[in-house]
């Protein structure tokens, strides 16, 4: 199955986010959305400098025509969280690729930590996600991408469709990070070791923003804890440092043991580099 790219159709939903730091406090100062895609009013579980966003997806599901596309610009000296309601749902296409388009700008001294819930990847599903992030110096970005090919407790796979992630960060007109990735639904592709080696998850974390030391790298490997008999026979994980940060790989079978470990290395990060508490999002369901 391959994408359909001549006929337009589905949702085109935006969303457009704006942080400003008024007096110490990280504001939301501009909020324009449209549907399916919407915001919920900030909150500050954390003391008025860090400002949690939750956003949402109102048609509870992605499918084949529809684009998205999201902006987020945070000011110099903000602080902000971001992460989803809920895990994203990606249909069985009807022929057409649906995409999504994130575009992060982080100014001077500002802080983003971009977490969104599971993506889910219905067999036949044809999708595209492009993530750009552009740095100033002295910023910071924390993120991850967690992804489930197929419904697999379900007992479903994915053998038909295509998935597409391009990742892109940047600073000063400098590539900091590049990471175009591409899986056709096929047994093949989703048992090779090249591909899934038939394990349904596939997921990335990254800091970028200081250099770190080789030890914050062997304390992110070691922060990994095998959450489930079945799966940790086959997860397989990885930490490399970067010029100015670090990424983390998973591929495995269980949604909470990559979201324990990337959970550990975000709570780390925030220790010894954010000089920040403990605090989870409270929509995620822990």
């Amino acid at each position: 199955m391959t994408a359909n790219l001549g006929i337009e159709t589905g949702w085109c939903g935006k969303l457009n986010l704006v942080y400003a730091n008024r007096l110490g406090k990280t504001d939301l100062i501009y909020n324009h959305h449209q549907a399916p895609l919407k915001v919920q009013r900030p909150f500050y579980p954390e003391g008025e400098k860090v400002c949690h966003s939750v956003i949402l997806h109102t048609a509870g599901g992605v499918v084949g025509g529809d684009r998205l596309s999201t902006d987020i610009h945070l000011q110099p000296q903000t602080q902000a969280v971001i992460t989803t309601a809920a895990a994203s749902k990606i249909y069985r296409s009807n022929g057409l690729q649906a995409r999504q388009t994130i575009n992060i700008q982080i100014d001077a001294g500002a802080c983003l930590e971009w977490l969104p819930q599971e993506t889910i990847l219905f067999n036949g599903a044809i999708y595209r996600q492009d993530l750009r992030i552009e740095l100033a110096t002295g910023a910071n970005f924390v993120g991850w991408e967690i992804t489930r090919f197929g419904r697999s407790t379900r007992g479903e796979k994915f053998v038909q469709g295509e998935w597409r992630s391009h990742t892109e960060i940047w600073q000063n007109g400098v590539p900091l990070w590049i990471d175009r990735q591409y899986l056709p639904g096929s047994e093949a592709v989703f048992h090779s070791p090249h591909g899934l080696s038939g394990q349904p998850i596939a997921a990335n974390f990254i800091y970028v923003g200081t250099p770190v030391t080789q030890a914050t790298i062997e304390k992110a490997r070691s922060l990994f804890t095998p959450h489930s008999p079945l799966s940790t026979q086959h997860s397989q994980i990885g930490v490399t440092n970067l010029e100015n940060g670090f990424l983390c790989r998973y591929r495995g079978a269980s949604t909470s043991e990559v979201r324990n470990w990337f959970t550990s290395v975000w709570q780390m990060l925030r220790f010894d580099i954010f000089n920040r508490s403990y605090c989870i999002p409270r929509v995620w369901q822990v």
